[in-house]
């Protein structure tokens, strides 16, 4: 298992806001969703794009591709409409007194 990488202060990432932080080569998409933070492979799993291109709606958790307007679910990785059908990759999260943390957990 990787070893935790550094995103960002909380003050840095606010309610509604993302950032892509890089574990070696693997970007990695970091949503606050209403006080909480998720990760996720910034990949879209229909096509290889990138999601922090696309719109992320701080109100219902959902992330849309910018490509082809394939949503998810920011909490759990899982597609909500076609064109994607598997989920997106999601990665842990941890949040302490210097910030907010990820790592690329695929061993």
């Amino acid at each position: 298992m990787g070893d935790w990488v550094f995103v960002c202060a909380t003050s840095q990432l606010l309610p509604g806001e993302t950032t892509v932080a890089w574990d070696g080569d693997v970007p990695i998409l970091v949503v606050n969703y209403d006080g909480d933070y998720y990760a996720m492979e910034d990949k879209c799993s229909h096509e290889d794009f990138e999601l922090s291109a696309g719109h992320f709606d701080g109100d219902e958790a959902t992330i849309e591709c910018a490509l082809h307007g394939a949503k998810f679910d920011v909490r759990d990785g899982r597609p909500l409409c076609a064109p994607a059908y598997e989920p997106v990759v999601k990665f842990p999260v941890k949040v302490d007194e210097i910030g907010v943390w990820t790592r690329d957990d695929r061993g």
